[in-house]
């Protein structure tokens, strides 16, 4: 069988359609930061109808009982529908619908949404990948300065070239402490899927691949929706207690709950706590209120031995000094650090002006 090839030319029309709907919101009031979360709401119930999933949805709450009610209570059934889903039993459909609330304010601007929404082409969405496209939706959701979400979201050349020198392996258990909307996960499963044969791999190799391969965390809970929403489309069990994105946060005790690694893929923020504040974890030598520093205990703690890491970080922690200069060592001690390769400027979508490097 010859492997399905992906019009890149389809995948922009589609991914610009999705963007335009953005306007409709945009007039009603809805902030770019809730652009696409908004969206995610009304994708998933489509798309759950599209890909053959609707079972996961409790009869009467799914897409064509949205679409069948009539457009002056739609917009009140919308709500009843998100506060409905988020009480549900569900892990996947509860974590996406948790404490959910619409920013649409005028019931024509839900109808115009679900209108458009229908309308588009969902057979060509289907044959180029919907979660290509959804991410193709995040990534420009990122580029818009005013949105705000660049800081959740990695350049998709760097994950690939990341990805693609660490190799990752179906028996690898891979880890990202600060995974934003999960391109790496996405992009680590995508070469597995590429460099394997899955019909060749033993039983205990599925089960594992299913339920014990891929972790991450995010603690904006925005941002974890959009995650949970990437992993499904892309085809990832996500499980709050077992594989799977995590909502917490990773300098906390929730981080030294994270299964040990053989390889993390990781982008962490830049910056400091809010307020000062030092990091809760009881593992971490060094404490600092600096965000990068902290990410880097987590991964070296993290790993199994003889595992492995890449990551991205800002030049300042090859420099830092006092406590950066501890943790430096530190981790010479107990890794081998085999390539420094500092990029360019301007290479993100936030924080164009600091320099990052790679680990």
């Amino acid at each position: 069988m010859q492997p399905q090839t992906v019009d890149r030319n389809i995948t922009h029309d589609l991914v610009a359609k999705l963007w335009n709907l953005c306007n409709i919101l945009k007039d009603d009031g809805v902030t770019y930061h809730q652009y696409v979360v908004e969206l995610t709401y009304l994708l998933f119930l489509k798309m759950a109808k599209e890909i053959g999933v609707e079972n996961q949805l409790p009869k009467g709450y799914r897409w064509d009982d949205l679409e069948a009610t009539d457009a002056s209570n739609r917009l009140k059934f919308y709500n009843q529908i998100l506060h409905y889903l988020g009480n549900q039993d569900s892990s996947l459909v509860k974590e996406i619908f948790a404490d959910a609330n619409s920013s649409i304010k005028k019931p024509n601007t839900l109808s115009m949404l679900v209108t458009e929404i229908d309308k588009l082409d969902w057979y060509s969405a289907k044959q180029e990948g919907l979660g290509d496209i959804y991410e193709g939706l995040l990534e420009k959701n990122a580029s818009d300065k005013k949105s705000g979400a660049g800081q959740y979201f990695t350049l998709r050349p760097l994950i690939d070239s990341m990805v693609a020198v660490m190799k990752p392996v179906i028996d690898d258990i891979i880890q990202d402490p600060a995974a934003g909307t999960c391109g790496f996960i996405i992009a680590a499963n995508r070469y597995i899927l590429d460099h394997s044969k899955p019909s060749n791999w033993s039983r205990a190799q599925k089960n594992k691949y299913k339920k014990d391969t891929f972790y991450g965390m995010e603690h904006v809970q925005d941002t974890y929706r959009l995650g949970l929403m990437n992993l499904f489309l892309h085809g990832i069990e996500s499980d709050s207690l077992h594989a799977g994105l995590r909502y917490g946060d990773t300098l906390s005790p929730d981080g030294q709950k994270l299964p040990k690694a053989t390889l993390i893929l990781t982008n962490p923020p830049f910056g400091s706590k809010k307020g000062g504040g030092l990091p809760d974890r009881a593992d971490f030598l060094y404490p600092t209120s600096n965000k990068q520093l902290c990410f880097l205990q987590h991964i070296y703690l993290g790993l199994e031995p003889g595992g492995r890491a890449a990551v991205v970080l800002p030049d300042n922690v090859l420099f830092d000094g006092n406590v950066g200069k501890q943790i430096r060592a530190d981790l010479m001690d107990k890794c081998n650090l085999h390539t420094i390769l500092r990029l360019p400027s301007g290479i993100f979508y936030s924080n164009r002006k600091i320099p990052p490097t790679r680990l």
